[in-house]
């Protein structure tokens, strides 16, 4: 039994609905304390260092970010005030309270020129606004937080908030065709395998600090993983999809972006799952 306490930020987004659903009530003597924005905005760091001194976390999970990739083209100030600047101010709390932080990030750190999967130590080289604040965010952690986790992870879905995974399923109920590009290729990831990755970081009680990555294995495009969607709805012809080589967006994106987990698989002994097991696994859920 662990006895341990951990705040989870941006309680509303779907990886911190995930993980209330999955381990608010567990056997590990874990307490978890969610919290939205209203209730705590984490650029107020004087409202952040006072909740702190109330409560005697061990971990706080970031899961607060601003992650519409193509409004923040549009609204940089904004992104990079929750991406960036209101985790500095996190960190430092963090820091001052001895309280290990773990922070998710994203594959969009890099620019995609390669076509090997990147490792933690690839130069980062972000294309959008997202990206930017992203990494800058990152680098306020490993400067001001001694004891800290970066998880960059890529394309992640579940059952709750906006995404991609829940788009797709509403248009094949309604039997609407689709075009779903080609042109990115990455690796869609279930919330809740990430979900159980950050458990079993906890569990561990690691001091194995640093960047790490996490997505599910293989590679896909978005039209792969619309199609591998549409194939558990026997309604539907996965003909309807169509692959289009070029969509327009406002913000840039990795060609490719595949994460190697070689580093968490070789230092936690994780078993990753394949993305469309985890896909398959949260359609039987549906």
């Amino acid at each position: 039994m662990m006895n341990v306490k951990v705040l989870v930020t941006g309680a509303n987004g779907q990886l911190a609905q995930t993980i209330k659903e999955l381990f608010s009530e567990n056997e590990d003597a874990i307490e978890f304390v969610f919290l939205e924005k209203k209730a705590l905005d984490i650029s107020d760091e004087n409202a952040v260092e006072a909740f702190f001194k109330e409560n005697d976390f061990s971990y706080c999970i970031n899961c607060a970010a601003y992650t519409n990739v193509e409004q923040a083209e549009e609204s940089s100030d904004l992104t990079f005030e929750i991406n960036a600047e209101a985790v500095r101010k996190l960190s430092i709390v963090c820091d001052i309270n001895n309280v290990i932080l773990i922070h998710v990030s994203t594959d969009y750190v890099f620019d995609g020129e390669k076509d090997t999967p990147y490792v933690e130590t690839d130069d980062t080289n972000p294309l959008n606004e997202y990206g930017k604040s992203k990494l800058l965010g990152e680098h306020y952690i490993s400067q001001i937080s001694q004891n800290h986790f970066i998880i960059r992870t890529s394309w992640l879905y579940s059952r709750y908030g906006k995404n991609f995974f829940k788009t797709i399923v509403a248009k094949i109920k309604e039997k609407a065709p689709l075009k779903v590009t080609t042109a990115e290729i990455g690796t869609p990831t279930s919330c809740i395998d990430l979900s159980k990755f950050i458990y079993s970081l906890i569990l561990s009680k690691s001091n194995k600090f640093g960047v790490y990555h996490y997505s599910n294995e293989g590679k896909a495009t978005w039209y792969d993983f619309a199609v591998e969607i549409a194939t558990h709805f026997e309604h539907y012809d996965t003909l309807n999809i169509s692959p289009v080589d070029f969509f327009k967006t406002k913000a840039k994106r990795p060609k490719y972006s595949v994460l190697s987990k070689s580093k968490a698989k070789n230092l936690f002994g994780v078993t990753i799952p394949n993305w469309k097991n985890s896909v398959e696994e949260i359609i039987q859920d549906e």
